[in-house]
């Protein structure tokens, strides 16, 4: 039925109907920070009653969209999307007055999204959506080195605990931007992205280098520096074998040496 079709429904009904009503909400979208309580305001006007009726709020974005159903002055939990369960529930006690508002707790990414409310009486019904966006701020990002690669040195660059998800960006000491590897993106079961990024760089006239993740929706970003000596662009594996095995030469020579040089004088006494 299109949307055009509904309102000519709901207006017939409203002819033959002395219940009918609007469902209000805001016109913005709702801005969470994760980890804490939301309030999804959603109203009736006029302030009728809503306790006999029907009140359903849906998450538009997921399949399973059922987020909570209040209906018969009691709460349905039967189709309720597990991971709202314990989380959403209304102001029951404001309910005579026609206030439906939802109440999300211990928001996290995967709550993103448009969500309807719904309120259905004996002989009418009209609903409203509102967005909800979330944000997350996640870690610095860790910055390490992953040893000798085919044309420089290999730095890998990590954060986690983002939403929505964030752009990982390597810059060197001027500031420019380096060419790097895709993106491995993986998102946690609760909707926090966690990101990683390899890069292989070249010796530069100061060997510093930057991983940037920033957030533009949010307006968030960190930085994390690292420098590294010369000496490691020019000790290689094999390089660097050689000289731990000549230190533990040296050091067993000498050992033997002592070990000689004792019993020669035990023998002398």
């Amino acid at each position: 039925m299109t949307e055009e079709n509904t309102k000519l429904l709901k207006l017939f009904i409203c002819l033959f109907s002395s219940e009918s009503f609007e469902v209000l909400g805001p016109t913005d979208p709702i801005v969470a920070v994760a980890g804490d309580d939301i309030i999804l305001p959603c109203y009736l006007k006029p302030n009728i009653s809503a306790q006999d009726m029907t009140v359903d709020w849906l998450n538009l974005d997921i399949i399973d969209e059922r987020v909570f159903r209040y209906q018969n002055h009691r709460i349905i939990l039967d189709d309720q999307i597990p991971y709202y369960r314990g989380r959403s529930s209304l102001f029951e006690e404001e309910l005579w007055r026609g206030n439906t508002s939802l109440k999300l707790t211990r928001v996290q990414g995967t709550d993103e999204g448009r969500y309807k409310c719904l309120i259905q009486s004996k002989s009418w019904y009209d609903d409203f959506t509102v967005q909800v966006l979330v944000k997350a701020v996640g870690s610095k990002p860790v910055v390490s080195i992953e040893g000798h690669r085919e044309g420089g040195m290999g730095l890998l660059c990590e954060t986690e605990g983002w939403h929505p998800e964030p752009e990982l960006v390597w810059l060197d000491s001027k500031g420019v931007h380096l060419s790097a590897g895709p993106p491995e993106i993986h998102r946690s079961f609760k909707g926090f992205y966690r990101v990683k990024q390899h890069v292989i760089v070249q010796e530069t006239d100061t060997n510093r280098f930057t991983c940037r993740v920033q957030q533009r929706r949010i307006n968030e970003k960190m930085e994390t520096d690292i420098h590294l000596p010369s000496e490691i662009f020019y000790t290689t594996p094999w390089r660097m074998a050689f000289i731990v095995l000549c230190c533990l030469g040296a050091i067993a020579v000498i050992g033997l040496s002592l070990a000689i040089y004792c019993m020669c004088n035990k023998k002398g006494n």
